[in-house]
């Protein structure tokens, strides 16, 4: 009693649209379960959450190298993860700066990799679940078009429109699948490139202290032309 409760569905599925709509309802399942997983894991692992990054690049800037990495360990995602390794790598002071370089890149390749495992399946199941569903309505017509023929002239026009309908519907179950399995994968991949500019700009951050944005630097950079227009005025005074 109970394994019929459970399989009658899946029989009915069968009956309506054929092995193509039970392979598309597998894949629609399987994209759920992806989507889901990696929605818990973009929050358990604070994907795009940077106020604390942004503190430890602060301290680190202002010379705090002890507090920078203690913010920066205290801090939830990704981001923070490879600031806190190049403040450790920076602080070792044996160790060579390219050397360092290379080791955060590791760790950053290693954290986006682990956040864009599973989309290559879901952004797959996008891609093929469109074509099931033509192939699935190619087939139908085909049967519609036999039992067309065999009929002979004693055609049903209901049979063959209720035929066709079956038949097109797997393109729509396709579609149903394909259209929001590409789109939350679009918006993963925001996402984790989101994540990749994150970790370049505090990686260069780390390594530069932000020696653009300091305004001491831009002042110099100020004062340098009114000095050479000073000497260049004193070069062409008169009587020189």
């Amino acid at each position: 009693m109970t394994s019929s409760i459970v399989f009658q569905p899946i029989v009915d599925l069968y009956e309506l649209g054929g092995f193509v709509v039970l392979i598309l309802t597998a894949l629609s399942v399987i994209a759920v379960a992806l989507v889901l997983l990696k929605l818990w894991q973009f929050l358990s692992e604070g994907v795009g959450r940077r106020r604390g990054s942004e503190r430890a690049i602060e301290a680190w800037v202002r010379g705090e190298a002890d507090q920078a990495l203690l913010l920066a360990e205290k801090a939830h995602g990704p981001v923070a993860i490879v600031i806190a390794s190049a403040i450790r790598g920076s602080i070792a002071r044996n160790l060579p700066r390219q050397t360092v370089e290379e080791d955060v890149q590791r760790v950053a390749t290693q954290r986006l990799h682990r956040l864009s495992r599973g989309l290559r399946l879901l952004e797959a199941i996008a891609q093929i679940a469109p074509l099931l569903g033509l192939f699935g309505t190619v087939l139908g017509m085909i049967e519609a078009f036999q039992a067309m023929q065999n009929a002979g002239a004693d055609i049903d026009p209901s049979q063959l429109a209720g035929g066709i309908w079956v038949a097109l519907l797997t393109t729509a179950v396709g579609l149903a699948v394909a259209m929001p399995a590409q789109l939350l994968t679009t918006w993963f991949d925001g996402r984790i490139d989101n994540e990749r500019i994150a970790m370049e700009t505090a990686i260069a951050a780390i390594f530069t202290r932000r020696v653009t944005d300091r305004e001491s630097v831009a002042r110099t950079q100020g004062a340098e032309p009114r000095e050479a227009a000073g000497l260049t005025g004193a070069r062409l005074a008169p009587g020189e």
